[in-house]
């Protein structure tokens, strides 16, 4: 039996904002597929931390952490990820030890290491072109751990301050990443990894056996426990499907090009200039009718050895979209 069958479906969504809606539409809409994806058993649902960008209109997961978590009941909510160069880790660890004193048991943590925007929003937010350095990632990330109850690494912030007076329990911590540094730290560290293979950037395989074979089991986690994330539209058909994946496909290639652009209709979509260079470029989407679509992601979770499947599934159609999560559980 093939390894991927066994393995938990989970949601990544970026709030994307559609050409003609509002921020609110889309907040909207990330709120719809939550439920949807709780309705339909998947195990977790994450929101991702973008800034200053016209296509996404979440900047503040804990934020819309604490209203997921509210309109529903039992799928684990969490970041996927926080992007911790731009935070005091304190402040991310008093977030989200709220939210996990809120919702015990439903709340993880997945942290980044880029700005998830550019060097000069970046800076506004850290209010210091200085500290723009990755370099301090690892002893931020150490942190944030001693203060979310992981004490290993003695950084003498978890002696002086509490994110929380009384916690009875912490939330999950993932190490997020598109690089072998991201697999080789959380490796080394004994976290559960989660790899962007939807950033089309390559180096999912090479990661995968980076933290597979140094993971250090810790008193967090015995075994590797690695995430993929991957872009999955599903249909009733191939054509349906494709014809849904046009926005999101003219909106990557746009974005590789440095334009971004609220992401338009498929009939837009269609109608652009630029729609058959985006759709002859190269791409990991797996796109196609349900049952093909759910195939080729178990083939890739084999190939990975991954142990949790994670999608996002663009769309400017909101129906499509659920219909999406909704298909590919029914054939998982």
């Amino acid at each position: 039996m093939s390894l991927g069958r066994g393995v938990p479906l989970s949601v990544l969504d970026l709030s994307i904002l559609r050409e003609g809606a509002t921020s609110a539409d889309a907040l909207a809409q990330t709120t719809a597929l939550a439920q949807c994806a709780q309705d339909n058993d998947y195990h977790r649902f994450w929101v991702a931390e973008h800034h200053n960008m016209p296509s996404v209109a979440c900047t503040t997961p804990p934020v819309l952490i604490a209203h997921l978590a509210g309109a529903t009941e039992r799928i684990i909510i969490g970041s996927g990820g926080v992007m911790l160069p731009n935070h005091a880790p304190l402040v991310v660890a008093e977030q989200f030890a709220m939210l996990e004193a809120l919702h015990p048991g439903r709340i993880d943590v997945g942290i980044g290491r880029a700005p998830g925007t550019d060097q000069h929003t970046a800076g506004a937010l850290r209010r210091s072109e200085g500290a723009l350095g990755a370099e301090d990632f690892p002893q931020d990330l150490f942190e944030l751990m001693d203060l979310l109850g992981d004490r290993r690494f003695d950084t003498k912030i978890g002696d002086r301050f509490k994110a929380t007076p009384a916690a009875t329990s912490f939330p999950r911590i993932f190490l997020l990443g598109s690089s072998g540094y991201s697999a080789h730290l959380a490796a080394r560290l004994g976290l559960p990894f989660g790899f962007a293979h939807h950033f089309d950037m390559g180096g999912t395989f090479e990661a995968a056996e980076i933290y597979r074979s140094r993971f250090e089991p810790s008193h967090i986690l015995h075994e590797p426990h690695m995430i993929v994330t991957a872009n999955v539209l599903a249909a009733d058909s191939d054509e349906e499907a494709h014809w849904h994946a046009k926005s999101a496909r003219l909106t990557g290639y746009l974005r590789r090009a440095g334009r971004f652009l609220a992401l338009p209709s498929a009939q837009d979509a269609a109608d652009h200039p630029d729609i058959d260079q985006a759709e002859r470029m190269p791409s990991s989407r797996i796109v196609g009718e349900a049952s093909k679509v759910a195939e080729q992601l178990h083939q890739l979770v084999d190939r990975i050895g991954a142990n949790e499947a994670m999608v996002t599934a663009v769309a400017y159609d909101t129906e499509a979209r659920i219909r999406s999560l909704q298909l590919l559980n029914k054939h998982w």
